[in-house]
């Protein structure tokens, strides 16, 4: 049974939803070439004609038409979405194999958009990081002269320095850790994250996605971050780390939301947003890496039709109690 997807409005096509989402991102990846530059475009760009050939060549062997499916642009936002999620100075065979994953295992092999049980982009971002984990994890620092080659993004470097035994603030006391902190919660990342919050409050405003998942991930999180910062806080980074540093921001409004592999009941998608943040902040303080969204997104999925099936409506004339 194919379930349907209230967090979109019916009078919206899946290619003016896309557009939209398109148009949300600009904000969020204008700042990210600015502070880390240009590399992501050249990334966006392969992932782009990558999920495009893939997706032409997989219709082709099923015999399918190729117009719908090019022309919806759901191809074009996943190869988005995971060119953003990876380095931008990864070698260009690591997105290039990514999206290529993502469109196949992630798309198509369930029988193409709206049968995907699991996002796309966060299969293929699972698959590189477990293959290629130095590629993944080497990161551009900011453009602030010709010796920024590479950096680790706040979240990896606290990792490693508490895995050496190094507390929070002694780590940011440290010239060479502390650079990478910004006012809030990283220089660079602060700005990105916050032009990914102000494309997913367009969505939001505009009615494309509903409030529910992003509400509840960014309120879960914050509270979680908040009561274990305030027990230990030279062990778990505080609630501005967890919403600004890291890939939050992006995850919240553009990832978790995705309307195909996200629950889709009111109730169920404050359940499933919840979720996403708990596991998120379980992963970051306690997992192997520095990074848990696409982790707990894809646990998540997993969940999403037991979540539903468990916070169904009632449908007209059903009655709750049982005589």
């Amino acid at each position: 049974m194919i379930r349907s997807t209230p967090q979109v409005p019916v009078t919206h096509s899946v290619s003016k939803l896309m557009l939209h989402v398109g148009y949300a991102l600009i904000p969020g990846t204008a700042a990210y070439v600015w502070f880390f530059g240009i590399g992501v475009l050249v990334q966006i760009a392969l992932a782009c004609v990558t999920a495009l050939v893939t997706e032409s060549l997989v219709l082709g062997l099923r015999k399918r038409p190729l117009a719908p499916s090019l022309r919806d642009g759901s191809a074009l936002v996943t190869a988005v979405l995971l060119a953003l999620a990876i380095p931008s100075i990864a070698p260009w065979w690591v997105i290039v194999f990514g999206t290529a994953f993502a469109i196949v295992f992630g798309k198509q092999l369930y029988g193409g958009l709206g049968y995907n049980p699991f996002n796309p982009a966060m299969l293929g971002y699972v698959m590189l990081l477990i293959s290629f984990p130095l590629e993944m994890t080497t990161w551009p620092a900011i453009q602030n002269g010709l010796d920024a080659i590479t950096a680790a993004t706040p979240f990896d470097a606290l990792k490693t320095q508490l895995g050496q035994g190094v507390n929070i603030p002694t780590a940011i006391a440290n010239p060479e850790i502390g650079q990478l902190f910004g006012m809030l919660a990283g220089a660079g990342w602060e700005v990105v994250s916050l032009g990914f919050l102000l494309g997913g409050l367009y969505l939001l405003v505009t009615g494309r996605i509903a409030w529910q998942i992003p509400v509840a991930m960014l309120v879960t999180l914050t509270v979680l971050s908040t009561v274990f910062n305030l027990i230990d806080p030279t062990r778990y980074a505080d609630p501005l780390l967890h919403l600004f540093g890291g890939a939050t921001m992006l995850g919240a409004f553009f990832i978790a939301t995705d309307p195909v592999s996200a629950a889709t009941t009111p109730r169920g998608r404050l359940f499933y947003g919840a979720g996403i943040a708990v596991f998120t902040f379980v992963i970051r303080s306690w997992g192997g890496y520095p990074e848990g969204l696409a982790f707990a997104v894809l646990l998540m999925n997993m969940a999403a039709p037991t979540i539903d099936h468990y916070t169904r409506p009632l449908a007209f004339g059903e009655r709750g109690d049982k005589h």
